[in-house]
């Protein structure tokens, strides 16, 4: 039996591309905020271009934060994308004032700073995306290839959890995988060929 997936529908931006992508790919994607089909689900995706601290408050509001965290303590698929990958860290400083995510990640999320090598905040655009060898998203996926991001706030840090890093002025942790959790910073579905590549390692992943 295939297993279902479920992308969280908390009122954020890009869920229908991801959605689509994902189809792309051969999957079956339910798009929902309905708490019997979240719970139902054995793969959550966590999608999202917009503010961190809407997306938790929508979260919240939704019931759904909950929901997350107990798929996570239940050893559930979870994919952040974007907005999806920053919240599940301990905070954001984004509007000033910390703003708490989920804390299944340690570490916060900080704006990026603009020097030589980076004029222009937000980030927006093609950069090039370093996986490690033993990256499961990364898998076939060579190296120097550019994925599409879309944010002005990042987890300006190696993570201990991370399995790819991008340089713009700065480093910053752009891939995570561990254990049954991944999320990326960038956007798989619209980064073209990759990216596609990326969710088609995802997918092998799941069906395993």
């Amino acid at each position: 039996m295939s297993a279902k997936i479920v992308e969280l529908d908390f009122g954020m931006g890009n869920i229908r591309s991801l959605q689509k992508a994902f189809e792309h790919c051969g999957a079956d994607v339910t798009v929902t905020d309905d708490l019997a089909t979240v719970r139902s689900a054995d793969v959550l995706l966590l999608p999202g271009d917009g503010a961190f601290e809407r997306a938790m408050l929508e979260l919240k509001q939704r019931k759904l934060f909950d929901e997350v965290l107990k798929a996570h303590a239940k050893q559930k698929i979870i994919f952040g994308v974007c907005i999806g990958f920053q919240i599940l860290f301990e905070n954001s400083t984004e509007f000033g004032a910390p703003n708490a995510g989920f804390s299944i990640l340690k570490g916060n999320i900080t704006r990026l700073e603009k020097n030589a090598e980076s004029p222009k905040i937000p980030h927006i655009g093609w950069t090039t995306t370093d996986f490690k060898d033993n990256s499961l998203l990364g898998k076939g996926i060579p190296e120097q290839s550019l994925f599409y991001y879309v944010h002005s706030y990042a987890h300006i840090a190696r993570h201990p959890y991370a399995t790819a890093t991008t340089n713009y002025g700065q480093v910053f942790t752009s891939a995570i995988e561990h254990e049954n959790l991944f999320a990326v910073q960038f956007h798989p579905e619209k980064s073209h060929r990759w990216g596609l590549h990326l969710i088609q390692n995802f997918l092998s992943f799941v069906r395993s």
